[in-house]
């Protein structure tokens, strides 16, 4: 069964539960969106998860402490999807024009200020080079896991960070796994320093070698999205592939009812990633019926 079509989360920002309990609460979020979306009933998903919390906080999140669980939406039908425009919002067009003045003057006090206060894991991940090596290094054993197998990796917040250095990173080394389809959930990776971290460290930023397709599904109140599309800052690989740029719309809401734009489980259920799951599986599905009959 190690040839079987296999979907890769790794998460995002901010302490987790135990990463048992946090891996089945992405596993159900995305059978709940392809129940939802699609009415498919995928019990037998093969999933595995990358946990990295454990390497930035001493203790799991606990159930009290947790503001932000997991738990089937309300309501029977599908979850609302974008109108298909990636229009840049008013947030998106202020942040350009800091942006711009940012890259004349020199300095990313918007971008320091934003990483440091708003996205805090981000700061330590590049301060921190033992925590940056130990969380790469455990995409990397996934990867080694799961090699030859068809594989979506499906990366949250900074782990859309994560995945693309170990990507890139592969690439160095010689070693370029296939990857089906990178979807990065959320990413902040349109951020001007986080762009300028990259090209530092990987060079002109593209799509990775290893990478045969690339979509990017981001809410546009998420303000990890803020900035450039991907698109536009990322180019194609030699292979000719881009990212493709998706708006969706995060539903998650906390128990109390407060929304949240960036939380993992509102963009798993998305009717977009349920696309991209079902279509990968359909697709290796076909591709291993094809090679059985030609036995």
């Amino acid at each position: 069964m190690q040839d079987r079509p296999l979907i890769l989360g790794i998460h995002g920002l901010a302490n987790k539960p135990p990463k048992e309990e946090k891996q089945a609460w992405w596993a159900a979020a995305i059978r709940e969106g392809l129940r939802r979306n699609l009415g498919e009933d995928r019990p037998d998903l093969a999933f595995d998860f990358v946990y990295w919390a454990d390497l930035r906080y001493d203790a799991p999140l606990s159930e009290d402490h947790n503001r932000e669980p997991y738990y089937p939406a309300r309501g029977r039908g599908p979850f609302p999807s974008a109108d298909g425009a990636c229009a840049p919002t008013l947030t998106d067009r202020l942040y350009r024009i800091v942006e711009w003045a940012q890259e004349k003057t020199g300095r990313l006090v918007l971008d320091d200020f934003i990483i440091e206060h708003r996205l805090d894991d981000l700061w330590g991940y590049y301060e921190d080079s033992i925590f940056r090596a130990a969380a790469r290094d455990r995409l990397r054993e996934a990867l080694e896991r799961h090699a030859g197998r068809p594989l979506l990796i499906a990366a949250h917040s900074m782990g859309s960070l994560i995945a693309y250095d170990v990507l890139r990173q592969l690439e160095r080394d010689g070693r370029c796994p296939r990857i089906d389809h990178l979807v990065t959930l959320g990413a902040p990776l349109g951020l001007a320093e986080i762009k300028h971290r990259l090209a530092e460290e990987h060079g002109p930023l593209r799509v990775p070698y290893a990478v045969a397709r690339w979509s990017n599904l981001g809410d546009r109140e998420d303000v990890a999205t803020v900035g450039t599309t991907l698109a536009e800052a990322y180019a194609p690989n030699m292979l000719g592939v881009a990212v493709t740029d998706c708006p969706v719309i995060n539903a998650y809401r906390r128990p109390r009812g407060s929304v949240n734009p960036h939380k993992s489980y509102g963009y798993l259920r998305t009717p977009e990633f349920s696309q991209a799951v079902a279509a990968f599986l359909d697709a290796e599905g076909a591709a291993a019926a094809v090679e059985l009959s030609g036995i």
